[in-house]
């Protein structure tokens, strides 16, 4: 890594455009384990914004509530590290919000690293990841809720990571589990 810049990476919780068991595209819900457990990992790799990716005013309006508890009422005061790693979260309607933000903030537009459990042609592997990103461009690491992001997201993506491979054939790993394996993969110490 350069020693001059960290790797830029963005997070994303995607709950649309994602699909159902069917395959239908659907809106998800949003879950507060997932808000928390994604913030911590996302504090503790050093992330600088976790988006969290809705159209619907319901469903916003529930994720701000949960971060509002941790970040500015009772929460705040009774734990202090629940607050910073929630203090990471951001609402933002679609993907491309997301990345018009971060442009917004003088990084440039990022390139979006699509995740998927089942793979999606060529996956760009994690070493090969790793490398690119302490380059210091800005890059968003989507991660779909639900039974993943739809077609159209892994289309659209810049670069589709290799999924987790386990030991068995069983391959359902939460979304909030699969952010903290793969944040350690892209940004952790041990090699």
């Amino acid at each position: 890594m350069n020693a001059l810049s960290k790797p830029r990476i963005y997070l994303a919780l995607v709950h649309y455009p994602v699909v159902n068991k069917n395959g239908e595209t659907i809106a998800s819900a949003v879950t507060n384990l997932d808000l928390h457990d994604i913030a911590r990992a996302a504090k503790t790799y050093d992330v600088d914004v976790f988006y969290v990716v809705t159209p619907l005013a319901d469903q916003k309006e529930l994720a701000g509530k949960i971060v509002s508890h941790w970040t500015q009422g009772p929460g705040s005061e009774y734990n202090g590290s629940r607050k910073a790693a929630l203090d990471l979260i951001r609402m933002e309607d679609s993907l491309e919000s997301v990345k018009s933000h971060i442009a917004g903030r003088g990084e440039g537009y990022p390139k979006l690293v699509a995740t998927s459990a089942g793979g999606w042609g060529d996956c760009i592997e994690f070493g090969r990841l790793r490398g690119i990103l302490n380059a210091g461009e800005p890059y968003v690491l989507a991660f779909g809720t639900a039974w993943g992001l739809a077609d159209s997201v892994l289309l659209s993506a810049d670069f589709v990571l290799e999924p987790i491979a386990g030991k068995s054939g069983y391959n359902h790993l939460s979304v909030r589990c699969a952010a903290a394996i793969m944040l350690d993969r892209l940004l952790g110490t041990a090699r």
